[in-house]
């Protein structure tokens, strides 16, 4: 007996609301796999749950896995971070965009996928989320202005590496105002010739009270903003000249405070390199 799948609701769906291509939104997840699950949950998130928990959802249209290897660890600061602790803490980094103006309908996809996930045992739990949150996206600041990938094309051109920052603004006007600077006047000037072809930011959103208990409520939601800066060159190779020191510039203007800036470089999809260089 087939199964009843209401394949006529899709072409009723697909008729009505946004399309663009836009990524309105996106969910940014730093995890921690616990010591000695390493290797069994990057085979679960590359084989299993990338797919099955996140590209084949509604609206949710690009995506990509990052790593920090201890050597890119220890590149983090500030040591006391409001977000990692300790601050090495989140090896791996998911990022996916999702189309602008369908934030409500995937929400409502992925609760009920994880809840079957979950209770098909299909969700590795030998891991802890550092850092996970859908965010609404505010600004993008590129580097070479009309030429090059925009960014609905940041996750799938071959970029080396990845930066994600976190700060947080003393109070939501204070936020407004350090959006402002931070589009206008920081980041044009901090990534003119520099390595990063562009700089998305973003404003974390709540998660849905029904949503899984492994993973906490979003903090900072009147307060944070989160960048990804996306390099054409390892972050290794770029760290002194232009990554340490991003905290002294946001400190200065009294707005906020830097709680992280870690560097990450692609996964290889299929395979487990990197995972021997974790610990």
């Amino acid at each position: 007996m087939t199964e009843d799948t209401r394949p006529e609701a899709y072409a009723e769906l697909a008729s009505v609301g946004p399309y663009g291509v836009r990524p309105g939104h996106a969910l940014i997840t730093m995890v921690e796999p616990h010591p000695g699950h390493e290797y069994a949950y990057n085979r679960w998130y590359e084989d299993d749950h990338y797919y099955a928990g996140a590209m084949a959802m509604p609206w949710m249209y690009a995506g990509r896995r990052w790593v920090a290897t201890r050597e890119l660890q220890g590149l983090r600061y500030p040591e006391k971070s409001a977000v990692a602790q300790p601050v090495s803490a989140g090896c791996y980094l998911s990022t996916y965009w999702i189309t602008q103006g369908r934030y409500d309908e995937h929400m409502k996809w992925t609760v009920g996928i994880n809840r079957r996930l979950n209770r098909d045992g299909r969700v590795h739990q030998d891991r802890t989320h550092v850092f996970t949150a859908f965010q609404d996206h505010e600004v993008t600041v590129y580097r070479d202005g009309a030429a090059g990938p925009r960014d609905y094309h940041a996750l799938d051109h071959p970029y080396a590496g990845l930066v994600l920052e976190v700060i947080d603004a003393e109070g939501p006007e204070q936020r407004a105002e350090l959006l402002e600077w931070l589009g206008s006047r920081h980041l044009p000037r901090r990534i003119a010739g520099g390595p990063a072809a562009m700089v998305t930011v973003f404003r974390p959103t709540p998660l849905p009270g029904d949503r899984m208990t492994y993973v906490k409520q979003v903090e900072g939601v009147d307060t944070r903003l989160t960048l990804l800066w996306f390099l054409e060159r390892d972050p290794r190779e770029v760290w002194a000249d232009h990554f340490t020191g991003l905290d002294a510039p946001v400190a200065e203007t009294g707005l906020g405070r830097v709680e992280l800036v870690a560097p990450f470089i692609p996964t290889v999809p299929g395979t487990d390199r990197y995972v021997d260089q974790l610990r």
